[in-house]
C-alpha cells in the first residue's frame, strides 16, 4: 500500500521534534511493505541543518514553502491508499489538511497524526472553526504519539471515529550506548529547544537545581537558550544532531527529561528523548505526569522528581554505579518492550484492520 505522509520535517530535527519519531514510525512500516512518501516545506532553515539523508526506505520530497509548493504535492495524494496529515508543520497547516482530505480517493484511509495531542485539544476547546475540529467527521483515524485515556476521551467526544496512540519508542539501531565523550560530559544534562510551554519548568526542574548545586557542572542543549541567564555552573551547548544524541546522553552522570506544559497535565506523554536517553543507558530523571510506570520504573529503571528540590536531592544522592544501574534496567526495558519495531506492528495492524472493513462494505 501506498503511504503519503505530509509532516514538518523527516530529514531535520531543527526546531523539529518529531523528527526522530517520524523516522521511527515509518521506517518499520516500510519493512512491512508500505511505499511511503514524505512531504515536507523548506522551511525554518531545516534544510540547512539536515541530520540524515533522504532514506533508502521513503520517498522524500521537499517543497518550496509557497502556495505553488503547496499545489504541486496536494495533487500527489489522490495516489495514496493511506493519507496523512501530521499536526505542527508550520506553514500552510489548515490547507493541508483541508486539500489532502478533499484529493483522497474513495477508499482511501485518512489519518490525522497528532504529535501535540494536548495542545491541539486544548486548541480546539477554544476555538469552534479549527480547522482539525472541522475535519473530523472526514477523517477515519486520528492518531497521537501520546496522551493514553485523557487524550482518546477528549478527541473521541469531540468526535472522532476512533482514536489511538501510538508512543514514541527507541529505534536501537540508531540510539544505544556509546564511549563517554568529553564535550558532553558533566553531572546532569537537558536536551529540548526553548519553547513557551516548557520555559518555566526548565528554570524548575533544571536551571533551579543548578543554583542549588554550585559545585556540580550541567550542559543544556538546543536552540534558543543562547539568551537564557543561567548561573555559571551552567553551559549551553546549542543545536545537538541527532547523530550527537548517543555521546550526549551517554557522557553525563545523569540526564534530564522537562516535559511541556501541556503533556505533563494530560500525561502519558513521554517524550522521544526519554527513549533515547534509555536506549543510550542513560541514567534518566524526569518531571513527574501521570502513566510514568506503564513506560519506566520509578526508582529502578527512572528517577522522578516532582520540583527542582527532589531533582537536586536525586543528583547530590546519585553514584556513578547507582546510575549505571538505573540505566542499564531503562536500556533493558525499552529494548523489550518499547521499540519502533513494535510501534510499527501496530499501525500495520491499524491499516490492515481498516482495508479488512473497506473490503467489508465494498
Amino acid at each position: 500500500m501506498k503511504i503519503a505522509f505530509y509532516g514538518s520535517s523527516l530529514l531535520s530535527s531543527y526546531w523539529n521534534g518529531a523528527a526522530t519519531y517520524y523516522r521511527g514510525i515509518l521506517s518499520s512500516l516500510a519493512r512491512h511493505g508500505y511505499y511511503i512518501s514524505f512531504y515536507e516545506p523548506d522551511a525554518f532553515e531545516r534544510q540547512q541543518h539536515r541530520d540524515i539523508d533522504p532514506p533508502e526506505w521513503c520517498r522524500s520530497v521537499v517543497y518550496p514553502a509557497t502556495a505553488e509548493g503547496l499545489a504541486s504535492v496536494l495533487d500527489e495524494a489522490g495516489g495514496a491508499d493511506i493519507v496523512v496529515k501530521a499536526n505542527g508543520v508550520g506553514v500552510f497547516d489548515r490547507e493541508l489538511l483541508e486539500g489532502v482530505l478533499a484529493r483522497a480517493r474513495p477508499g482511501a484511509l485518512r489519518i490525522f497524526w497528532d504529535v501535540d495531542a494536548a495542545a491541539t485539544l486544548d486548541e480546539m476547546r477554544g476555538d469552534a472553526s479549527h480547522p482539525v475540529l472541522r475535519a473530523l467527521p472526514d477523517l477515519d483515524l486520528v492518531l497521537t504519539y501520546g496522551g493514553g485515556p485523557p487524550v482518546i476521551d477528549a478527541y473521541e467526544g469531540f468526535g472522532a471515529a476512533t482514536c489511538v496512540p501510538v508512543y514514541n519508542a527507541l529505534d536501537p539501531a540508531t540510539h544505544h550506548p556509546v564511549p563517554p565523550d568529553p564535550r558532553f560530559a558533566c553531572d546532569l544534562a537537558f536536551l529540548g529547544n526553548r519553547l513557551p510551554d516548557r520555559e518555566a519548568r526548565v528554570e524548575e526542574f533544571f536551571l533551579r537545581p543548578a543554583a542549588m548545586l554550585s559545585k556540580r557542572r550541567f550542559l543544556i542543549g538546543g536552540n534558543g537558550w543562547e539568551t537564557k541567564a543561567m548561573p555559571g555552573n551552567v553551559r549551553h551547548r546549542g543545536h545537538v544532531y541527532t547523530a550527537e544524541h548517543n555521546a550526549f546522553n551517554a557522557s553525563p552522570l545523569a540526564v534530564l527529561n522537562v516535559a511541556r506544559d501541556s503533556m505533563a497535565h494530560v500525561g502519558f506523554s513521554p517524550a522521544t528523548r526519554v527513549f533515547e536517553a534509555a536506549g543510550a543507558a542513560a541514567c534518566l530523571v524526569t518531571d513527574a505526569w501521570e502513566g510514568i510506570e506503564q513506560f519506566l520504573k520509578p526508582q529502578e529503571e527512572v528517577l522522578v522528581a516532582r520540583d527542582g528540590q527532589d531533582v537536586a536531592d536525586h543528583l547530590a544522592a546519585l553514584t556513578p554505579a547507582r546510575a549505571r544501574a538505573i540505566g542499564t534496567a531503562a536500556l533493558a526495558r525499552v529494548t523489550a518492550e518499547h521499540t519502533y519495531a513494535l510501534r510499527g506492528r501496530q499501525v500495520d495492524a491499524l491499516f490492515k484492520a481498516h482495508a479488512a472493513r473497506q473490503r467489508e462494505l465494498a
